[in-house]
């Protein structure tokens, strides 16, 4: 797994601990490319603190459940990614523009008591991630069936020879991350063990979306 100017092969090359982003609705793949305008003071130290550092924040998802720890903090998911800061760019009115790569998925292994105004974590990195090759094939036809019914039922059009051109991998994860779908089902895709049954949820999702919509189109000519 290569990030940036930066290579990702064992566990050694990853940190024990990271600096996190909670971020609700937001979805980071490995391999995958996410940008970000970093505005509140405490995620402008982060990325600070990452750049004098090893250039990785993990992303991760508040708790679906919307609980709060005593201090008010929300409660996070236990599966978030490292994302390698690959570039920075000041704005001039106090904001960074970031863009992150994906490097692996990660399960919260503690939180850290630490003074810095970000919050820190223990995690277990998703070594499989790492590797180059992704466990099994997906049924591409049937994603890109689904993924053209979505873009018509919405009035939406796409890059078809982009399309095309990407492969599996690379397929998959950007409808993932583009897919306008709550947190839930954001935190259903990142979960998914590899990348076929990631393809496979997708399209499960997509096609339970298209069903809702054509009920409630149905329902509003009755």
């Amino acid at each position: 797994m290569q990030a940036g100017n930066a290579h990702y092969r064992r566990e050694s090359d990853l940190p024990h601990s990271v600096p996190l982003f909670p971020l609700e609705g937001a979805l980071l793949l490995p391999s995958s490319r996410l940008p970000l305008n970093i505005f509140e003071p405490r995620y402008l130290q982060m990325v600070d603190h990452a750049i004098a550092a090893h250039r990785l924040i993990g992303l991760i998802q508040p708790g679906l459940d919307g609980a709060l720890r005593d201090d008010g903090q929300p409660e996070l998911c236990e599966v978030g990614c490292f994302g390698r800061i690959t570039s920075m760019t000041e704005t001039g009115d106090g904001r960074y523009l970031i863009a992150l790569q994906g490097v692996c998925r990660f399960r919260l292994a503690g939180e850290l008591a630490v003074k810095t105004p970000f919050r820190q974590a223990r995690v277990t990195p998703f070594l499989a991630d790492l590797e180059d090759d992704d466990a099994g094939s997906i049924d591409r036809p049937a994603l890109l069936k689904v993924f053209r019914a979505y873009l018509q039922a919405n009035d939406l059009q796409a890059d078809w020879e982009g399309v095309n051109r990407a492969d599996d991998t690379m397929l998959v994860n950007a409808l993932s991350m583009m897919a306008p779908y709550g947190p839930a089902e954001k935190q259903a895709l990142l979960e998914a063990p590899d990348l076929r049954t990631r393809a496979e949820t997708l399209i499960a999702i997509t096609e339970m979306a298209l069903a809702r919509d054509n009920d409630d189109f149905g329902s509003s000519l009755q």
